[in-house]
């Protein structure tokens, strides 16, 4: 087939890019057109995303692509984050600033949505994993604080569906970022109508939900006049990061749980593919999630804080005058001593601090553990811990399926830290696969390129990744070291 360009507009919580996947019909070639930084707003004591600012930065990306590859770029999508959306009035007017997960307005509203429904049955419904950040505390923080907003809501969009209709007007959510919402029914797989009833939340602002992989129309004049991209496709990749990744894991194994992934990034997202959501009362006491994947696919995963611990230790280090980058951080936290330290990375100590490091010295001091005493040896706590709990994870997962895990697929940003990976195989006793890195970007370039019909399956994606990339086997070593801490870490993470 003549080479194709498919772009994606790729958003993390740290930074963004436009990325061209050129494809001819047996690989996949990634290049990044342009980055940018992406990040919190501190406005008047709230946080908030700038997603006029983003929006601005795709569109600049849209005109490089249309510079370079004109009529070859058959198409765009945009993945981001969870959880996070905005709502439209009736001129489609944003109504108020859109606001960033991490903001305190959700504390205690998980509290007073089980005050009217209880945990056993949102979870019947929805099968996922509680957390304060989910977007329904978000949206039962908004109807209290700003119920005037509220009423005037005509469309909900998640942020990935929002930048679509900047792109091309839709109006529509894709399944698996409202999959990561808490208000979807895991079931019949459409917005939980009771549940949301029952929270007094208002129905008719809620649209219709879309497969990845769906068509949403061409891009809107002005933006096809504006990049010189002319009857170029907007498809709806799987717009939840994590689902444009999974969909990129280089496994052989697809219809089968015998495979774990971690999507690495400001997240750590561990989980397995399966076929329907797992709403078991097991799967409730571990708290784990089910979030929608390709092919009608369930992603029964847990949510770990994830590379947010070296990113915020880093931004404390600068401020102190010590400005390393992660590649530095990683060759000192490789050179300071094993397990002095420990700490659960999910406490929720380590959620939002104003300095990581110092939430991480008063939870040593706490659990009568010495203080970290340099840099290599807080990113050595953070790394060791991080993998004690995806052995923790895995264990979990392999319970709810009864299925033994026998590697684990390392995507996203995170795979690129060799020292993570090879802690992460000794802790769980599994070889660990890295890569590739890029995962995110395939997967949503990959499943538009399934759109257009110039791949068949997610196996056939799959295989187009891993004829594509180069993938790092990594063997555990020294697990009988893990093996002795073991106790240690789940003592700290049952206080």
């Amino acid at each position: 087939m003549a080479k194709k360009i498919y772009l994606a507009a790729d958003l993390g919580a740290e930074s963004g890019r436009l990325m061209a996947g050129s494809f001819d019909g047996s690989r996949i070639e990634l290049e990044e057109l342009h980055r940018f930084p992406n990040g919190p707003v501190h406005l008047g004591g709230t946080l908030r995303w700038n997603l006029v600012g983003l929006w601005q930065q795709i569109q600049h990306g849209l005109g490089l692509a249309g510079t370079k590859f004109g009529d070859q770029v058959a198409s765009v999508g945009v993945d981001t984050w969870g959880v996070d959306f905005v709502l439209l009035n009736r001129n489609d007017e944003l109504l108020g600033q859109p606001w960033n997960y991490r903001d305190r307005r959700t504390d205690g509203m998980m509290q007073k949505a089980l005050q009217r429904v209880s945990r056993e049955e949102i979870f019947a419904q929805t099968g996922l994993q509680f957390m304060e950040i989910n977007s329904l505390f978000q949206m039962l923080a908004m109807c209290e604080r700003d119920p005037e907003l509220v009423s005037q809501a005509e469309r909900f969009l998640m942020v990935p569906d929002f930048l679509h209709w900047c792109l091309c007007g839709s109006r529509v959510v894709e399944f698996t970022n409202a999959t990561t919402t808490q208000m979807l029914n895991a079931t019949t797989r459409t917005w939980a109508a009771d549940l949301l009833s029952k929270l007094q939340i208002p129905l008719q602002m809620f649209p219709e939900i879309v497969p990845p992989g769906t068509k949403l129309g061409r891009l809107r004049g002005e933006i096809a006049a504006l990049s010189a991209l002319k009857g170029v496709e907007v498809v709806a990749p799987a717009t939840h990061d994590t689902g444009s990744a999974v969909a990129a894991v280089p496994t052989a194994s697809t219809g089968r749980s015998d495979w774990a992934y971690i999507s690495s990034g400001t997240w750590s997202l561990m989980g397995l593919e399966v076929a329907d959501a797992v709403l078991s009362e097991q799967a409730l006491r571990r708290n784990v999630t089910n979030e929608g994947g390709l092919d009608g696919t369930y992603r029964l995963l847990k949510n770990i804080m994830g590379l947010w611990l070296v990113q915020q230790c880093r931004r404390a280090f600068a401020r102190r005058g010590k400005v390393l980058d992660y590649a530095e951080l990683t060759q000192q936290a490789a050179a300071a001593a094993p397990f002095r330290s420990l700490i659960n990375p999910d406490a929720e100590a380590f959620l939002r601090p104003l300095d990581m490091t110092d939430a991480i010295a008063a939870e040593c001091r706490r659990t009568g553990q010495p203080v970290p005493e340099s840099e290599g040896a807080f990113i050595r706590c953070c790394l060791e811990s991080l993998a004690f709990k995806y052995r923790m994870v895995l264990g979990w997962l392999q319970e709810l399926t009864g299925v033994p895990v026998r590697v684990i697929h390392v995507v996203g940003g995170g795979g690129r830290n060799d020292l993570l990976n090879q802690l992460t195989a000794d802790a769980c006793g599994v070889p660990v696969h890295a890569g590739p890195t890029e995962a995110t970007a395939l997967g949503n370039v990959l499943v538009q390129a399934m759109a257009t019909g110039d791949v068949g399956s997610l196996s056939e994606i799959r295989e187009i990744v891993r004829r594509s990339e180069t993938i790092s086997e990594i063997e555990p070593q020294n697990t009988a070291q893990w093996d002795e801490q073991w106790e240690r870490f789940q003592g700290l993470c049952s206080e």
